[in-house]
């Protein structure tokens, strides 16, 4: 990745973590979740509204790092209007970016593609993937906080 792209990407970030997009609750969500991720203290609620199969609204609160903070505002905004098998997909194309498994051009991701160097601090993966994880639970409805130990 050269310095020019690395500034940019960076600057996203920074800028997603100051001026999050969708940091709210969503009052009648039909779906949320519970993340925490305890080697660094990151806290993350995520509600979701699902209609006919759609993810009509999607919101996060609760702190933690930039990396963290930054992908649950990208992930609130690139997983809205989708479907949830849309979304289940987009956590797997996600998930592979960050983790160093994915095939393909990052730039299909979108903005998404701003974590692509998270792959080389393996401490900073837990920290971009847990408002994801925790979208999966909620979509899935399941009760248990996600953690990312």
């Amino acid at each position: 990745m050269n310095d020019e792209l690395r500034e940019l990407y960076q600057q996203v970030i920074l800028d997603h973590n100051k001026s999050p997009r969708n940091f709210r609750v969503i009052e009648h969500a039909n779906h949320h979740s519970e993340g925490y991720n305890p080697l660094c203290g990151d806290r993350i609620d995520v509600f979701i509204d699902v209609e006919e199969g759609i993810v009509k609204d999607i919101s996060f609160q609760g702190s933690g790092c930039a990396i963290s903070k930054a992908s649950a505002s990208l992930m609130s905004s690139t997983v809205k209007g989708k479907t949830v098998d849309e979304a289940e997909k987009l956590f797997e194309k996600f998930h592979s970016l960050i983790t160093g498994k994915a095939d393909g051009d990052p730039e299909e991701l979108g903005k998404l593609a701003v974590f692509a160097g998270v792959r080389d601090f393996p401490a900073r993966v837990k920290c971009a993937s847990l408002a994801w994880h925790t979208m999966i639970n909620a979509l899935k409805k399941e009760k248990d906080v996600v953690t990312t130990e």
